[in-house]
């Protein structure tokens, strides 16, 4: 991916991106210029490096703060202190937060930037430019409009569909279109790109970091498993498998481990299926910015940030068993050892009164260290690693789900291999059933850990594979979308959802050792409305038929 990283913010200013846009309107976004287009993609190399912001710095304003907070903050994995951000915790934002209006604009300028060379490049590509060049382009620029509306669609719920961004310049006063139509809408997108992507074989060591047919298929597994279209959930996610494309670390790929997934030097592995691509060399809106907030302090990072603003709840450190590899690659506890941060100076030991939330714990999960630490590149919340999109273990879990089709339990051998291969990889034993949604009896020893009686109900909510998910996929922007679907596809109420959120423990603790637990209010608030997020008072302003009622799209 390196050779395409000079042409990241030449294609930002052709494409009109500003990642730190609060502009109210979301649709004069994209590129107007003709001109611009006719002189720019004149060869291969021109057409292939037109996709690369959809890679980086489109996303930027999700990654930044919002992405965890809606997703970590809500779904309970973390906590925080943080004034601008806190109330993602406790189920009170509003409709003027800074970072869910961030998220808002970035992926709807993913949208106009996928929208603009969907549109233009047919149209505007020499023929001296090679078909497959550009039925590739496209193939990344359906796919990742169709990863933004996936994000959306599970944010917001009904969103406004758009297919061309510049159709609305003039009047961007548009409805929201109904869920079930913004997914047949994503689902139509991914198979445009799995039928003009690029087939790849096995993947050996590092790719170049482009999607691929197989990137797609594996997307459409995700999409339709949110739909509860377990048939072809299965389907795609045995193609994906089957296929021999992408490997697990740590059990088809040998020598390697967890951990190592989330290490500069192993961008573009062959676990990864999307990745987001930030610059070694960037600076800020240009990297990746996401350690800066995880990592517990400036020693940690060497680039004077490192703000802890997001650490582990308690809930979440009593979900890992003590012989799980993730925890340690996921969550640092006091006393924790890693090599590989500040290597120059023999590593890196979280002291014994590490607690920036309250929690006894920081995050370790993309926090990669100085640039010492990352081959010499690096800067103040712009380091250099990928960030995940989507991994195998995903179209794992996936497998394992779909072969349930719904039902409580499984002992199907299917679905058990699937879940065992990625438990397996973190050194956990095999489970031979599957249960979703059953009750343990004792709400003083679970799984959720021990908690003062009486902070939980008498039934705790369980499900294996959204546990395994949630100890998989901590911290990489999924889990609150898992507890928004417990319920099914499209619900308006929530009963199991919430009661798993009424379960957390979310609160802080004494200085004890071990440390005291205080009751936890955090999650109280929850309702059913908290599963879909406030439109930005921004955007309802310059568009008040987003309150209106949602109406079906008319498809092309």
């Amino acid at each position: 991916m390196k050779k395409y990283l000079k042409y990241i913010m030449s294609m930002a200013v052709v494409a009109g991106v500003t990642t730190s846009s609060c502009k109210k309107d979301f649709f004069n976004r994209p590129p107007q210029s003709a001109i611009t287009l006719d002189n720019y993609y004149q060869t291969d190399a021109q057409v292939t490096a037109s996709t690369n912001a959809l890679y980086s710095a489109t996303w930027f304003g999700w990654c930044g703060k919002a992405g965890w907070s809606i997703t970590d903050l809500s779904g309970g994995n973390g906590r925080t202190y943080s004034s601008d951000v806190v109330n993602f915790s406790n189920f009170s934002v509003t409709d003027g937060n800074f970072e869910l209006s961030g998220a808002w604009n970035s992926l709807f300028i993913t949208v106009a930037q996928a929208n603009a060379l969907i549109n233009n490049l047919p149209v505007k590509v020499p023929s001296t430019v090679s078909q497959p060049v550009i039925n590739n382009a496209l193939g990344e620029a359906h796919l990742f409009r169709a990863l933004a509306y996936f994000h959306l669609v599970r944010g917001w719920g009904p969103v406004p569909i758009i297919e061309n961004s510049l159709d609305y310049v003039k009047d961007y006063q548009i409805n929201a279109n109904v869920v079930p139509d913004v997914y047949k809408f994503i689902v139509n997108d991914l198979k445009f790109a799995e039928a003009n992507l690029t087939v790849m074989g096995p993947r050996s060591g590092k790719s170049s970091g482009r999607v691929s047919s197989g990137s797609a298929s594996a997307l459409l597994a995700k999409v339709y498993l949110y739909m509860e279209d377990y048939t072809n959930a299965k389907a795609q996610a045995d193609k994906v498998i089957n296929s021999g494309e992408f490997k697990l670390y740590g059990a088809d790929v040998a020598g390697k481990t967890y951990n190592d997934l989330f290490l500069t030097a192993n961008n573009n592995n062959e676990e990864s299926i999307i990745q987001l691509q930030w610059s070694a060399t960037g600076g800020y809106g240009k990297g990746n910015p996401q350690q800066a907030s995880f990592a517990y302090n400036s020693l940690i990072t060497g680039t004077g940030d490192g703000y802890g603003a997001i650490a582990p709840t308690f809930d979440l450190q009593d979900m890992y068993d003590p012989g799980d590899l993730r925890r340690k690659a996921t969550i640092m506890l006091p006393g924790d050892h890693y090599p590989e941060i500040n290597s120059d100076k023999g590593g890196y030991t979280l002291p014994a009164d590490a607690s920036s939330q309250g929690t006894h714990a920081q995050v370790k999960k993309y926090v990669v260290g100085t640039p010492a630490d990352n081959g010499g590149v690096s800067a103040a919340q712009s380091a250099p690693n990928n960030t995940y999109m989507m991994r195998l273990s995903d179209v794992y879990l996936i497998k394992a789900e779909a072969v349930m089709s719904g039902a409580l339990t499984s002992s199907d051998p299917q679905a058990l291999a699937a879940i065992n291969k990625v438990r397996n990889r973190a050194g956990l034993g095999n489970l031979t059933v599957i249960k979703r949604f059953y009750s343990i009896p004792n709400p003083n020893i679970s799984h959720y850990g021990a908690f003062p009686s009486p902070a939980v109900p008498v039934n705790l909510l369980r499900d294996d594979i959204i546990d395994e998910r949630r100890r998989e996929f901590a911290f990489e922007d999924d889990f609150f979308f898992d507890l928004g679907r417990v319920d099914g596809f499209n619900a308006t109420a929530h009963p199991k959802g919430i009661q798993m959120i009424k379960q957390q423990d979310r609160g802080t603790s004494d200085n004890s050792t071990p440390p005291v637990r205080y009751a936890n209010e955090f999650n109280a608030n929850v309702t059913d409305a908290s599963f879909r997020l406030p439109y930005p008072a921004t955007e309802v302003a310059s568009n008040p038929k987003l309150k209106e009622a949602p109406v079906p799209y008319v498809f092309k």
